[in-house]
């Protein structure tokens, strides 16, 4: 007898997510953009400096990221809002959640694909580097810019389920995915008082924490509760269109 597996819901969705990504322009834009920007940073400190390290290269990536997550999550949910297809989207037979979920690991899969032609940096160092390299701080690098991709796709998702504008979307996405990588460069004019709780949400701390091959439980703890909350929001932000 044939054993058939039926896919579950979110997965039926990723995969037509990441179809409509890969026929369509805005992968390929936004990817060529993070491999042209991220290659002269990585061969200018290579080449100019002599210097065959990640470091630079991995000290940029949440501002990257701030700029080509937000212009891959904007058209998620905005165009079929734009398009009339949301409506028979959440009239589906579908758990809100399994929308959700297919569409963020579909984000999720997409910046690891546009992310792992970098791996190129990682060989031409092991080829180059005169004393060897630290395996630690690359490793964490990469495991880091996972995390640090998933929390910005969740803060994607949402905002791009709270309007039918995918302009307005990216605007909203870029100006919280700045405020937690810069929000510490601030806390000289914060109230003291006030600095603990800055250090705390900021992305860029917490990824710099991990780049360096530390993994700290307060680094996952604070990846995982941004990634999770937001995609809680989108949910219920969801659940309310349903019902209304």
């Amino acid at each position: 007898m044939k054993n058939t597996k039926k896919k579950m819901p979110w997965a039926v969705i990723m995969q037509r997510e990441l179809r409509a990504y890969f026929t369509s322009p805005v992968a390929y834009i936004v990817g060529t953009l993070f491999i042209l920007l991220s290659g002269i940073f990585f061969f200018n400190t290579f080449f100019l400096a002599g210097r065959a390290e990640l470091r630079g290269f991995f000290e940029l990536l949440p501002i990257f990221f701030s700029f080509l997550i937000p212009a891959l999550t904007m058209r998620v949910f905005s165009e079929e809002k734009k398009t009339g297809t949301m409506e028979t989207l959440i009239t589906l037979p579908v758990k809100t959640v399994d929308i959700v979920i297919g569409k963020y690991v579909a984000v999720l899969v997409s910046t690891m694909v546009m992310l792992a032609p970098t791996l190129f940096y990682v060989v031409t160092c092991i080829l180059f580097a005169s004393s060897g390299i630290d395996a630690g701080p690359i490793v964490g690098g990469y495991f880091g810019a996972f995390l640090l991709a998933a929390a910005f796709s969740a803060i994607g998702i949402f905002c791009s389920s709270i309007t039918g504008n995918q302009i307005v979307a990216f605007l909203l996405s870029l100006s919280i995915c700045l405020f937690l990588t810069f929000v510490t460069m601030f806390a000289i004019f914060l109230p003291g008082i006030m600095v603990p709780a800055a250090t705390f949400i900021s992305a860029q701390g917490h990824f710099r924490s991990i780049a360096r091959g530390i993994i700290d439980s307060r680094d996952l703890l604070y990846f995982i509760s941004v990634s999770v909350v937001f995609v809680v929001l989108t949910v219920n932000v969801l659940n309310n269109e349903r019902r209304g």
